[in-house]
């Protein structure tokens, strides 16, 4: 990967962190299955009449929209509601990492070299070190990350399939697929009084984390993202996103007051150290 690209996909990565913290302050205003209808709506909604058409085949769409938006966010947006603390949240979906490597092996013929794999082997302690560190309150929370983290990697290795030309035109259209069953999950599961109290009742702090999701980790985090994943194997890209957990316990540390520990920080350490080796090996192989 280029200089520029790393450079990228660490700022998404920095985005997706800080997301974390949006998601945990955008709950206290609203349900967790009205909340992820209303961020791709707000996601789609100003751009779609510059993009009249997805540039991919409608399959692409719709299996792209229905993994990122009801998988992963409808889980996890559920579970961090359920409990789950957002600081492990962050680090327990870089699962998908590893989801995504394997995939991709299945679906794509990618074959990571070993030296890759040492790099990612590291990063995961890293993850696993964090993860010990906190108090895990409910064991259905905690599956529902790991289910979330299984839906992103299935999207992302979807998004490489697709090779769509402009990213950004597949993520509005993208964030067209996931309201409609979201809004009837929430009728269903959360019910219509509390959906038009949310709507109503929303605070300034309910609508900024809702535009900060819907702009930030939706329209400028996963375009980027599926770019790099058009340019780059499935299993280059990937690792860079086990930087969010430092991004996320620095961004819970300065906002919500969490204060991580001593091995937190050591967890930390040995993700970014298990990605400088994933990224050199990276650039090794294409070399």
């Amino acid at each position: 990967m280029t200089p520029v690209h790393i450079a990228l996909a660490v700022l998404v990565t920095l985005i997706w962190g800080c997301n974390f913290v949006a998601i945990k302050l955008g709950l206290g205003d609203m349900p967790p299955l009205l909340f992820t209808a209303l961020r791709f709506i707000l996601a789609a909604a100003p751009f779609l009449p510059f993009y009249r058409s997805p540039g991919v085949g409608l399959k692409w769409v719709l299996g792209i929209g229905l993994f990122l938006g009801v998988g992963q966010f409808g889980l996890l947006f559920t579970a961090i509601n359920l409990g789950m603390p957002a600081g492990l949240s962050s680090a327990v979906l870089q699962m998908q990492a590893f989801f995504t490597v394997g995939f991709a092996a299945l679906m794509l013929h990618e074959r990571p070299k070993p030296g890759q794999l040492l790099g990612m082997a590291v990063a995961f302690g890293g993850v696993l070190v964090i993860a010990g560190s906190m108090e895990i309150n409910a064991v259905i929370p905690f599956l529902m990350v790991i289910g979330a983290a299984a839906s992103w990697a299935i999207s992302n290795v979807l998004t490489r399939q697709a090779k769509a030309s402009d990213p950004m035109r597949l993520m509005v259209w993208v964030s067209l697929v996931p309201p409609l069953p979201m809004l009837a999950l929430s009728w269903l599961l959360e019910g219509p009084d509390k959906m038009v109290h949310a709507v109503t009742h929303m605070s300034w702090v309910g609508f900024g984390s809702l535009a900060y999701i819907a702009f930030g980790a939706t329209i400028v985090g996963y375009g980027l993202w599926s770019m790099l994943l058009k340019r780059y194997p499935a299993a280059m890209v990937a690792p860079f996103s086990l930087l969010v957990p430092l991004f996320g316990l620095s961004s819970g540390a300065i906002v919500l007051g969490e204060r991580p520990g001593p091995q937190k920080l050591a967890g930390a350490a040995l993700i970014i150290l298990g990605v400088a080796v994933n990224s050199w090996m990276a650039r090794r192989k294409t070399a």
